[in-house]
């Protein structure tokens, strides 16, 4: 019990704060508007040190890496199955949105700041380009922000011994900037509580409708996908024979998901499991770790339903090629940016509501979404890094590579 307290303490606190702040919101109706400063205090927290934190984190990340590395054929392969896993989740997501809408009945919440529509060309530029440095820092140029932390951490790097005094205080800024988000996170109970108690008592208890129903979409799917997908993908890695090799060996990982609530945590699991299931080391000991911070179909799906409840709320479409296509887009980059960072969820939040120029009221709601849909988010990012592995396998040794593997232990168990 107390293990149980421990690795999910954060998301029980967070439930109590939302708990409380529903009832309040209940009871006092739209006199709880006063609670609204708090939440708002907060958000700008949030805001004021996600760039920083992001920034130290991917040069820091970069700037670190070894120059004798270099992309073999294993991962260039590792690359390819992660993106494709990941952008199949988020398009089957958004199937199942078209299928099952959750748009339906969704509460609308006022917008206080005007969404203005720019052709799709100049919406681009302005997501990965500004005009001026001091642009960067803002919450709306985050994208671009991004791309110019990778270009310092690759010029850090490319500076070799000259730049080293320059990459320790980038690893530093990244420790500090970990534990401002970490402090900032212990107020999500009173901030988030505080918003939602706005929430329930201005717009209503039905309210609750619009995310159970997103909740019941992404159970739902989300089970879906980690049975059907799953073995889709053991399948394509070793036939009939791959389906069994993988379900028998991911029980472990999956309790071990569910238990800790943790990608990092389930990488021990992980690796014992690929070692049973006969994915080389040289593979393994690479896709396993990686995939813990880089291969996140789970949060491929969550970042979709997100997103499509924050249109509904606001009254926009999320049906236009555009904003798929850029939903796609971003769902990729937040899959690889928010594994190295606590609470990197609610940077991928950031992200979007930053990209499709929603205002701060926006960021609540997907932020109690996420933490909601945790578990079962952290069950399919973790336990798919062992199926890549076999996705990994089969197209780096060969598709005989599971009966090759297996035919040494057949052979010796008729004696």
């Amino acid at each position: 019990m107390g293990d149980f307290y421990k690795n999910y303490k954060g998301i029980i606190w967070l439930m109590a704060g939302i708990a409380l702040g529903s009832v309040a919101g209940l009871i006092f109706g739209e006199k709880v508007k006063i609670l609204k400063s708090i939440g708002d205090i907060f958000l700008n927290f949030l805001f004021t040190a996600v760039i920083p934190l992001v920034f130290f984190s991917i040069s820091s990340a970069i700037s670190g890496l070894k120059t004798s590395q270099k992309l073999g054929r294993m991962m260039v392969i590792m690359s390819l199955v992660f993106l494709s896993t990941v952008i199949i989740a988020a398009a089957l997501t958004i199937l199942a949105i078209k299928i099952f809408p959750i748009h339906d009945h969704a509460v609308a919440i006022p917008l206080t700041e005007k969404i203005v529509r720019i052709p799709f060309g100049d919406q681009v530029t302005r997501l990965v380009t500004t005009g001026e440095f001091y642009e960067l820092l803002s919450r709306k140029s985050m994208l671009a922000m991004i791309i110019f932390s990778v270009l310092i951490g690759f010029a850090a790097l490319r500076a070799g011994e000259q730049g080293n005094a320059f990459t320790k205080f980038l690893h530093s800024g990244n420790e500090v900037f970990k534990n401002v988000f970490v402090l900032i996170m212990k107020l999500a109970p009173i901030g988030l509580g505080a918003y939602f108690a706005y929430q329930v008592g201005v717009f209503g208890p039905q309210l609750f409708g619009t995310y159970a129903k997103s909740l019941g979409l992404y159970y739902g799917f989300g089970a879906f996908y980690f049975i059907v997908l799953f073995s889709l993908y053991a399948f394509v890695a070793g036939g009939f024979r791959g389906i069994q090799t993988y379900w028998k060996n991911n029980i472990i990982p999956t309790a071990t998901a569910v238990g800790t609530c943790s990608s990092i945590a389930t990488i021990p699991a992980n690796l014992d499991a690929a070692k049973k299931m006969q994915i080389p080391d040289y593979i393994a000991n690479v896709t396993i770790p990686l995939g813990a911070t880089l291969h996140k179909d789970g949060s491929a799906i969550s970042s979709i339903v997100k997103m499509a409840v924050v249109f509904a709320m606001f009254g926009k479409s999320f049906d236009s090629i555009d904003t798929v296509a850029l939903a796609i887009g971003m769902t990729i980059l937040v899959s690889i940016v928010e594994g190295g960072i606590p609470n990197g969820g609610y940077v991928g939040e950031l992200l979007f509501i930053s990209a499709y120029g929603f205002p701060p009221e926006a960021l609540p709601p997907a932020m109690i979404i996420g933490t909601l849909v945790d578990p079962m988010a952290t069950l399919l990012n973790a336990t798919g890094d062992t199926v890549a592995g076999m996705l990994v396998t089969r197209f780096t040794e060969g598709k005989n590579w599971i009966i090759q593997k297996h035919q040494p232990q057949e052979s010796t168990a008729q004696y």
